[in-house]
């Protein structure tokens, strides 16, 4: 059971990664661009899902810009 749950992460992670690269040159949407406030969610969907897949594998990268972790290495 534990290795169909890291299939699927990566299954996941790997469509929201080609989601993101997007090879169709935006042929494939979820949500059109052009529509004000809203076009741009499903790409923010794809990254959230990839930076959590990425987390579950252990390359988190989800806290690289917050504050906390620059008061950390100075």
């Amino acid at each position: 059971m534990k290795y169909v749950k890291h299939i699927f992460m990566f299954m996941v992670g790997l469509l929201s990664l080609i989601y993101l690269a997007n090879p169709g040159a935006g042929i494939v949407e979820l949500i059109p661009d052009n529509i004000p406030g809203l076009g741009n969610i499903d790409e923010g969907l794809a990254a959230f899902l990839l930076l959590n897949c990425l987390a579950y594998f252990g390359l988190d990268l989800r806290d690289m810009f917050s504050k906390q972790r620059g008061k950390l290495l100075k």
